[in-house]
């Protein structure tokens, strides 16, 4: 069961562990003044490292089309020499 924290109209503060479904108190618990707000925090998220992108995706798609980029130039440039020999041995 979660704990929930509220606040009355004269700034006391407190607690209380309810379910999600019940409904919430509608006076202090303290000094008996209502009605009482629910007070929200944000989550506490801890951005750390280099982060998803850079490790993820930038670094590798990056050295795969070198890597690619060298093998497609190195095998146009075989299959141009294999055609100019074709072509010298039918003209011969």
């Amino acid at each position: 069961m979660p704990i929930y924290e509220y606040r009355c109209p004269k700034g006391h503060v407190f607690e209380v562990l309810q379910r999600m479904d019940d409904s919430q108190p509608e006076v202090c618990e303290v000094c008996g003044v209502g009605p009482v707000e629910r007070v929200l925090h944000p989550a506490a998220i801890h951005f750390k490292g280099s982060g998803f992108y850079a490790t993820d995706y930038g670094r590798g798609s990056r050295r795969q089309t070198k890597e690619t980029s060298s093998d497609s130039g190195g095998e146009s440039g075989k299959s141009e020499s294999k055609n100019e020999a074709g072509k010298a041995s039918s003209d011969s």
